[in-house]
Formats: structure tokens, sequence, C-alpha cells
């Protein structure tokens, strides 16, 4: 286990509570946004801050596929909160790669997910 091992483990446990409570007649985009910042944004920045803070930390298998299906459960009700159901499965690298590229979690999730359509985004 990684010294992010605990960091991982409540983000994941957040996750799936987010997941299991996620109620689509109540949620706004609004809503989304905060999937993206206190959620997918939170586990693609510890991936970064722990590929790129001067020395790489190894992640275990369990650590990484973590991150993945934590990060992917906030795309999914970011994407619900939209009104698109989608099935989430991007790699925490990729999505890492996207943010530094983008330096934005709202952009990253859009070219991601296509959600909302690059016209609504635009519009933003």
């Amino acid at each position: 286990m990684s010294r992010y091992g605990p960091q991982i483990a409540a983000l994941a446990r957040r996750a799936e509570r987010d997941r299991r409570t996620f109620d689509p007649e109540t949620a706004t985009p609004v809503d989304g946004e905060t999937y993206l910042r206190e959620g997918a944004g939170q586990v693609i920045w510890l991936y970064v801050e722990a590929r790129t803070g001067g020395r790489l930390v190894p992640f275990s298998e369990s650590e990484l596929k973590a991150l993945r299906r934590a990060m992917n459960a906030w795309l999914e009700c970011y994407a619900r909160c939209h009104g698109v159901e989608l099935e989430a499965d991007f790699t925490v690298r990729g999505a890492a790669e996207v943010l530094l590229e983008t330096q934005n979690v709202f952009d990253t999730a859009q070219l991601l997910t296509r959600v909302p359509s690059r016209t609504a985004a635009t519009k933003r």
C-alpha cells in the first residue's frame, strides 16, 4: 500500500456512497459540478500529485482499481446530473493527462464524457 492508501480508501467509500444515494429526480448540473470538484477531480489530482511530486509513488493494483472505480462513479453521477446515462470506464492516467492539458476539471470531464455536448459546454 502506498502512502496515499488512507486517502484512496476514503475517496472510494465516498464515491460508493454518492453513487448509492444519487437521486436523478433531484440532481442538477450544479450537483454535477460538486461531483467533479469534490470527487473525480480529487481522485485525478491525487494521481497527478503522486506521479509528479518529484518521486514516483507506486500504487498497488488494488489502489489503482479503487481510484478508477471512484473516479468513474463520480463521472457517472456527473453525467446523470445532465440527464445522460453513462457507463464510465476511463483510466485515471488518461484523465490525468487530459487534466494536465486543460488545467480544468470541468473541461476534463466534458472531453472524457462528452457531457454536456460541445455546443452546450461552449455556452458556459
